[in-house]
């Protein structure tokens, strides 16, 4: 996995490509938590390059998402493919992430 991390406006853009998986789920908290301590509280997480994500990799998201709502930050998801939808609908987390079904409409959204 890999990601690159962009500001748009007053959003922080985390475009991950390839798997988000235990191996490699630390270097992206690290990441956003660099972020959240210089003061961004705006996130979308673009997984439209992304492949897999295993349940270490939903563990991370669901860990970011607290820590930017406790600082009372917002986050987004987008890029989902069917199979990663499915994935979120199953564990429901569909129901704790927001997604959208674009990138402009997600930073619209922001």
């Amino acid at each position: 996995m890999s990601f690159d991390v962009r500001r748009v406006g007053r959003v922080i853009v985390v475009a991950v490509q390839g798997e988000l998986t235990l191996g490699n789920r630390d270097a992206l908290k690290e990441e956003v938590m660099e972020q959240l301590a210089a003061g961004a509280r705006r996130f979308l997480f673009d997984f439209e390059a992304a492949s897999y994500i295993d349940s270490a990799g939903l563990g991370v998201l669901v860990s970011l998402e607290s820590e930017i709502d406790r600082r009372e930050g917002t986050m987004r998801l987008v890029g989902l493919d069917r199979d990663m939808r499915t994935l979120f609908q199953l564990t429901r987390l569909d129901e704790l992430f927001a997604i959208s079904e674009s990138r402009t409409a997600a930073l619209r959204e922001l």
